[in-house]
């Protein structure tokens, strides 16, 4: 065959697989890492685990295994509880009586506990940070005990945002427990002096904590609102958590001076004839210095405006909004993205 005619029909062969979707490369599997199975039950539990396994029968409980949880290889005690024994922790959002509800239904249909909770020991019995809606509703089928996955270390009530998939949290939900958490390790002996930095992981975002005093000043506190300006202006404080609830407080009634700011905003423009659901996520885009500020790229560190002096600019823009100047395709190109410009993460 001619050189040609064979480059023509090589052509012709890889014009046709152009369309055609390559098929995806194989992901490497990840190196194995934890305990094997026969691992989880090996080795001899550390005295303190012993201990807790004692305490759990002098509370009236049964200590049904020891063993190594197959991730980290921490120690953990299986255990049936009395239920008299075990509460949530007190930072935990409000009861759902819906989902408790739902709960009660669901497990009696089939007639079998398998979710435990877990728990640690507190004074005189158990706290549950991951487990409130599950023990309410075996308490309201009257229940005598519960299973329950006892961690030795404490500290572990405070992880109650990284432990809790049982009902997702809201905004509101989230900010309030991170709020309850904060003033909880701020009353403690051995944890007041401790920077709020050190508690980063248990609280995820620093905006909640101002937030969540802002919803325990004012419950129909419309936090979504505001979450992404205030998340651009807020970071974990190098002081003692003892110390900075204060300003916490203070960073709160800006917050709220802000809300009221925007509310009179809204006022104004509903009584020049705008109507829509928007209004307010609108107002807090339209008076929002950072809307111009680029963004970090993924990856990157952002950097933090000034909490006070964007709140500021804010509340006098509010304050300064006319309602003249709005055009009805304003309104309408936000109504058309959602509210996105709010910042809201679905309360």
């Amino acid at each position: 065959m001619a050189p040609e005619k064979q480059e023509g029909k090589a052509t012709k062969a890889k014009a046709a697989g152009a369309g055609k979707a390559r098929a995806p490369r194989a992901k490497k599997p990840k190196a194995a890492i934890g305990l094997t199975a026969p691992d989880v039950a090996a080795g001899t539990a550390p005295a303190a685990v012993e201990a807790l396994a004692a305490q759990v029968a002098a509370d009236g409980g049964v200590a049904l295994a020891r063993y190594r949880d197959p991730f980290g290889a921490q120690w953990l005690v299986l255990a049936s509880l009395p239920i008299d024994k075990i509460e949530p922790t007190p930072y935990q959002r409000e009861l759902s009586d819906t989902h408790a509800k739902r709960l009660a239904g669901v497990i009696p249909k089939v007639g079998r506990f398998l979710d435990p909770v877990v728990a640690m020991r507190h004074d005189a019995g158990y706290w549950t940070p991951n487990g409130m809606h599950r023990l309410e509703a075996m308490r309201r089928l009257g229940a005598q005990s519960i299973i329950a996955l006892i961690v030795p270390e404490p500290e572990v009530a405070f992880r109650i945002l990284a432990l809790n998939t049982e009902k997702a949290h809201n905004l509101k939900d989230k900010s309030l427990e991170v709020v309850r958490m904060a003033r909880a390790l701020a009353a403690g002996a051995a944890t007041a002096a401790r920077p709020e930095s050190d508690w980063a992981f248990e609280f995820e975002e620093p905006a909640y904590l101002t937030i969540g005093v802002a919803y325990e000043k004012r419950p129909r506190f419309s936090g979504g609102a505001y979450l992404s300006v205030v998340k651009r202006t807020d970071e974990f404080s190098a002081k003692a958590i003892g110390k900075t609830l204060p300003e916490r407080e203070a960073r709160a009634d800006k917050l709220l001076e802000l809300d009221d700011a925007v509310a009179d905003a809204v006022a104004r423009l509903k009584a020049s004839g705008f109507q829509s659901q928007y209004l307010k996520p609108f107002v807090v885009a339209r008076v929002n210095p950072l809307r111009w500020v680029r963004q970090a790229k993924p990856g990157q560190k952002a950097p933090r405006a000034d909490f006070d002096a964007t709140m500021d600019k804010m509340i006098d823009g509010a304050k300064k909004l006319d309602p003249k100047k709005i055009k009805p395709a304003d309104l309408a190109a936000a109504a058309a993205m959602g509210g996105a410009s709010s910042g809201g993460d679905g309360e």
